[in-house]
């Protein structure tokens, strides 16, 4: 459970559809995390550097750059705030290619729409965990 000394996170909604990013980001809104929302690819990037999300709700099929051109733009890059972003794919490309595909990109985790809010809310929590627990080893 998050304590105030740990707030249970900022999520960036990353998808080209205005009606998820509405949906998703009141939902999570509601369940204590702050969000923010990105309609492109490019826009994504430079919200996870302004912001330092602890993770991002990522669509593949965005304009100017797709979610896993920015996934391995994060995993690539030397600061490492940026390259532990938590990631999780949220994508309708189809379950088959979003499980192939996500650990490729290095996405944490990923989720077929249309999909179960419960099940997304789950991964979301403990790939945020996970993340935070890393980062927590890493620090002297």
């Amino acid at each position: 459970m998050a304590t105030a000394a740990e707030p249970k996170g900022t999520i960036l909604i990353a998808d080209d559809d205005p009606e998820i990013l509405t949906m998703l980001s009141i939902r999570l809104q509601r369940r204590g995390y702050t969000t923010l929302e990105a309609s492109d690819g490019l826009q994504t990037l430079q919200m996870a550097r302004t912001h330092r999300p602890d993770l991002i709700l990522l669509d593949v099929m965005m304009p100017g750059k797709n979610g896993w051109e920015v996934a391995r733009e994060l995993r690539a890059s030397p600061q490492q705030e940026l390259a532990n972003i938590g990631i999780v794919m949220l994508t309708a490309i189809g379950e088959k290619i979003n499980e192939m595909t996500s650990p490729i990109y290095g996405a944490d985790d990923f989720v077929d729409k249309p999909f179960d809010f419960a099940d997304l809310e789950g991964k979301i929590a403990r790939v945020i965990q996970m993340r935070r627990a890393q980062r927590a080893q890493s620090q002297p």
